[in-house]
């Protein structure tokens, strides 16, 4: 069997016996650490990188500290492919070669963090901020970046590896200020790795979530919403395989010791995918850029994106083959997120837009979910950032006096349910006036057409160039009211806040 364990990573590769101190961080041009000439662009571009992310995303998941703060507050179960994009979009920033991008970005990312703390299951507590969880983070992305490349047959030679290893340790110190957690060599990286993986390491609830819940229940992107069938069979077969992948790629100490299933023929299938996923580098540039396919992902048949009349004219001709896969293959389809316009019930608004970490509960996370989203769509500083959560943070004060009748901190989609739907009372009212202060950029009292795309991503429903009718704050509070009360789905709210 081959062992996928770092230290099978750590020995392969023209150049990977010699013993010489490898170079540090220092030994490189700083500005090339980042940028299009960096190793990371690279790799950023290369289809296979999206196993090796899967896998490192299992490795954070299965540190104690990483996976509970998932469990509470992340929304990667509910909103997978929101949060692709949000992490996709904030590498490219790390990585990009403007030093005021990255440093804005950084300071983002540490508010964020800051924000993340509590305990797990056991009591015991956990701190996003904390700096050995954040190298450990780091070393997962490095550490699968090179076992990608060795699965697939093409190790890395040395040399690349200490640049690489040297690009990560740079991102490291952009976020901490140092990189100070992480060895400050390769040589020294490998039994770090290896210590962590087998002294801190757990078969923790987030990393079986991550391996046997998120892609068995992967809702469909916006571009396929309206074709549930297909998505339904794609995923029944997809599923499962990426689950397999990734366990057999993992540490085999770890497997052992968490209890991972090892399936007959997994390493094959493993290789054979990687190797399949390098061979798609050969595609045209365009077709395999991350941030391209991620977009087009992101469209619907309402987007103002030219691509958006291509996607609707394909759009029925699949939901015409759905029709022959429902009469070939006994798949119950899921329902249509994005089929009808009008109310929906309470049950459905509490599980798309309330319910944002999956968990079927609403707390004080899924409200900062939202108030992270927005933040994020416009690009906040403070004290812009801090306004909008003070706002959504009492909200959800309001939300838990009128609503939580048992009293647990918390509340259900029954208590939702049975309490009135339509509340909205001054801290929601609050919420939308800030909401519209932070997207009235040039504060004249209107949100134009470049406003609200940054906002909602969406074709500009609002056609005020044409009506001279502006989009004012009594109109925009009382559409989010409206959304947030009467649970409209033709409202441009849904992307913001219910899209997964």
């Amino acid at each position: 069997m081959t062992d996928s364990g770092s230290k099978g990573s750590a020995g392969t590769g023209a150049g990977a016996d010699h013993h010489d101190r490898e170079p540090g961080p220092a030994a490189h041009d700083d500005a090339s650490l980042f940028g299009p000439d960096s190793r990371f662009h690279t790799f950023f571009h290369d289809p296979r990188w999206a196993l090796a992310v899967v896998r490192a995303t299992v490795l954070e998941a299965a540190h104690p500290q990483v996976g509970a703060a998932l469990i509470d507050n992340s929304t990667f179960v509910a909103h997978p492919w929101r949060r692709l994009r949000n992490t996709v979009v904030s590498l490219q920033r790390m990585f990009g070669p403007d030093d005021d991008v990255r440093h804005r970005e950084a300071a983002r990312l540490n508010r964020l963090h800051a924000r993340l703390k509590g305990a797990d299951a056991h009591h015991r507590p956990y701190d996003a901020m904390d700096p050995e969880v954040r190298a450990w983070v780091v070393a997962t992305l490095f550490e699968s970046s090179v076992t990608m490349c060795r699965l697939s047959g093409q190790p890395l030679e040395q040399k690349v590896m200490e640049r690489l290893y040297a690009e990560f340790r740079s991102y490291l110190a952009a976020l901490d200020g140092d990189a100070d957690h992480l060895p400050s060599t390769l040589q020294e990286f490998w039994p770090y790795y290896d210590r962590v993986v087998e002294e801190r390491l757990e078969n923790t609830e987030a990393m079986r979530v991550i391996l046997y819940r998120l892609f068995d229940h992967l809702p469909a992107p916006p571009l396929l919403n309206g074709l549930p069938t297909m998505w339904a069979a794609g995923r029944a077969v997809a599923g499962p395989v990426i689950g397999v992948i990734t366990v057999a790629s993992l540490p085999e100490p770890f497997r052992r010791r968490a209890g991972l299933p090892e399936t007959p023929g997994a390493q094959t299938l493993m290789q054979s995918a990687y190797l399949a996923a390098g061979l798609a580098r050969f595609l045209p540039d365009g077709w395999i850029q991350p941030e391209g396919i991620i977009k087009l992902l992101a469209l619907s048949p309402g987007d103002d994106d030219p691509r958006a009349r291509t996607i609707s004219a394909l759009s029925d001709r699949m939901k015409r083959a759905g029709a022959l896969v429902r009469l070939l293959m006994p798949l119950v389809p899921e329902p249509d997120p994005g089929g009808g316009t009008g109310t929906r019930s309470a049950e459905e608004f509490f599980a798309a837009v309330l319910d944002q970490t999956g968990d079927g509960y609403v707390d004080w996370p899924d409200l900062a979910a939202m108030a992270r989203e927005v933040a994020g769509r416009l690009d906040l500083d403070e004290p812009d950032e801090t306004r909008l959560y003070d706002a959504f943070a009492g909200w959800w004060r309001e939300l838990q006096a009128a609503l939580d009748t048992d009293g647990d901190g918390r509340v259900s989609a029954r208590e939702y349910a049975e309490a009135v739907p339509s509340l909205a009372g001054p801290a929601l009212i609050r919420v939308a006036e800030v909401l519209f202060d932070v997207t009235d950029t040039d504060g004249d009292q209107r949100v134009d057409a470049d406003e609200y795309r940054a906002l909602f991503r969406r074709g500009f429903r609002r056609d005020t160039a044409g009506t001279g009718v502006p989009y004012t704050r009594p109109a925009f509070v009382r559409d989010f009211l409206s959304f947030m009360s009467g649970r409209e789905r033709s409202s441009p709210y849904d992307p913001l806040f219910s899209d997964a």
